[in-house]
């Protein structure tokens, strides 16, 4: 696995490294001793699947807050999203920056997002698949977002939004929803 530190302190591209013959190509997507030595979460608490039918199916910014913080592993399996991270710790050099790149079933990249970021996607093709590992289960009431056109965030997209769920519509904008979840405690 070859992995590039994006322009997001702690968040990686992670690509391939194939072994081809004249069946295909064999690659490890996954090795926890690999993201160890690179700093990052190796454990793997849950496997997650998405398919979305309609390119422009927007999905995000989600995260978790603390104590149950997640890193994620995004790797598109059909199609291909624009995915996108967004870096919420306060004190980070990189606080309220985002990062997105193109994920595809051909270039068989993954997007590493540590903990403490948000994110999501939006797909590029009808009938999209994704798989995410993270090192963390899903923890109700502990998941919060952030609206993608948030004005203090300014993410650009590079196409439109058709499909949007309403959570993921009306979530308000992060120093509001940051400073509640604070005050909450969670």
């Amino acid at each position: 696995m070859k992995f590039t530190q994006t322009k997001l302190t702690g968040s990686y591209l992670i690509e391939i490294d194939k072994k081809t013959d004249e069946r295909g190509f064999f690659a490890r997507s996954w090795c926890g001793k690999e993201m160890e030595q690179h700093g990052l979460k190796g454990n793997i608490a849950q496997v997650n699947t998405s398919l979305s039918k309609d390119k422009g199916t927007l999905r995000g910014l989600h995260y978790q807050v603390a104590p149950y913080q997640e890193c994620k592993m995004i790797r598109c399996t059909k199609g291909a999203i624009f995915d996108v991270i967004v870096d919420l710790r306060p004190g980070s050099s990189t606080f309220l920056r985002w990062f997105g790149t193109e994920l595809t079933e051909d270039n068989h990249n993954a997007l590493y997002s540590p903990e403490g970021f948000a994110q999501g996607f939006i797909t590029l093709e009808e009938k999209t698949e994704i798989t995410y590992f993270t090192n963390q289960f899903y923890a109700p009431g502990y998941d919060w977002g952030v609206r993608w056109n948030d004005p203090q965030i300014q993410i650009q997209l590079p196409i439109d939004v058709i499909a949007i769920s309403d959570k993921d519509k009306n979530w308000p904008d992060f120093t509001h929803a940051y400073l509640e979840k604070q005050a909450l405690g969670k």
